[in-house]
């Protein structure tokens, strides 16, 4: 190379490294500076969708100003972010850096489910059929086939899903909810039957989980639980029938209509304990984290018999003799026959105040 030809190859690199500093600092000023978007924006990944396809999506809703500026950032600094399936909440002004590293995080919008204490795993299953954004795979799946999925062939369903508010990510399947739901009923039990009194007349975590079921489905107050248990314990102590209402409902089963009829208490089916001694050949519902400590750690206080009050707070009267129990009976049906006389009063109120409108 002559000397003269020198100077000019020199300025020709300088150019074009001062072009690439150029280019450089516009990349990175792409990646770093807030984003259009002055609210925050949802996007859908879905499953298998490459990062270009997911940047070209962010652009078009207004949470990017260059989606080719950014991938061209990446490929020069070597990264190939991974990019989790689900749905995003792109705060207002996001850079792409903070984009990149909320999907790179999987930092997903999470749905929610409650499946509340005392209801059936028909229920939960009808729950999860239901929820928009659970990825349904078992609606043609038999009981039995879902047990099998799960790693637990042969046992029956009911009882062993954990009632409680489950978080995930958009596109999660029902059987995985179900998994997670299975897993937690085992620790509560588990820990439940740890802890629990060791002169139990019941002899297995999974009586445990049929008692307490029973328990769930008697009463809705906390505090009254132990109470409940504490009947059940003591009945099964003396040899007695446990004489549950929802036992006899449970086996009912779909053609129940609301009401117990006398016949109903005489039918003999594995889930009537007002005909068989013991508990029924299955949980009846699915019992919450109370109802299990209440099973584990009963208040037995002599008493064998519960009515519920008719008082608005969803109360029992207990009783230690058949007498006793006979009087909490009338006096609920006297304040219901009270309940519903006030009832026709208003109505019949009501009924005149519109014949009075002209």
């Amino acid at each position: 190379m002559s000397k003269r030809a020198l100077p000019i190859v020199l300025l020709v690199l300088l150019l074009v490294a001062a072009g690439a500093l150029l280019v450089w600092r516009s990349l990175e000023d792409s990646v770093n500076r807030p984003g259009p978007h002055a609210e925050t924006v949802r996007i859908h990944v879905r499953p298998g969708e490459g990062l270009r396809t997911v940047l070209g999506g962010v652009a078009r809703q207004g949470a990017l100003h260059d989606a080719r500026a950014v991938e061209l950032w990446l490929r020069l600094r070597g990264r190939n972010p991974k990019v989790r399936a689900g749905t995003y909440d792109l705060p207002a002004g996001s850079s792409a850096l903070e984009i990149l590293a909320r999907l790179e995080r999987g930092e997903v919008v999470l749905e929610s489910l409650t499946i509340v204490e005392g209801v059936t795993f028909r229920d939960f299953r009808r729950a999860l059929e239901a929820h928009p954004r659970v990825r349904t795979t078992l609606r043609e799946r038999t009981d039995a086939e879902i047990m099998t999925a799960l790693g637990r062939p042969g046992l029956h369903p009911e009882g062993w899903f954990f009632p409680d508010t489950y978080r995930f990510a958009d596109g999660t399947t029902d059987l995985e909810i179900l998994r997670l739901a299975s897993r937690q009923m085992e620790r509560e039990l588990a820990a439940a039957w740890e802890a629990r009194r060791p002169d139990l007349p019941i002899h297995s975590p999974y009586e445990a989980l049929i008692l307490a079921s029973i328990v769930e489905k008697e009463t809705a107050l906390p505090a009254e639980r132990p109470l409940v248990a504490g009947v059940y314990t003591t009945r099964l102590r003396r040899g007695m029938r446990l004489q549950s209402d929802p036992t006899v409902i449970y086996g009912i089963g779909e053609s129940y209509d609301g009401d117990i009829r006398g016949r109903d208490l005489r039918t003999d089916t594995p889930y009537n304990t007002y005909v068989r001694n013991g508990l029924p050949p299955t949980p009846i519902a699915l019992p919450g984290r109370d109802a299990l400590r209440a099973v584990a750690a009963p208040r037995e206080t002599g008493a064998i018999f519960f009515v519920a009050t008719g008082l608005p707070d969803g109360s029992h009267f207990f009783s230690a003799t058949y007498e006793e129990h006979r009087q909490g009976v009338t006096r609920m049906l006297e304040r219901q026959r009270a309940r519903d006389r006030e009832a026709r009063r208003a109505g019949a109120s009501a009924a005149g105040a519109t014949d009075a409108r002209p």
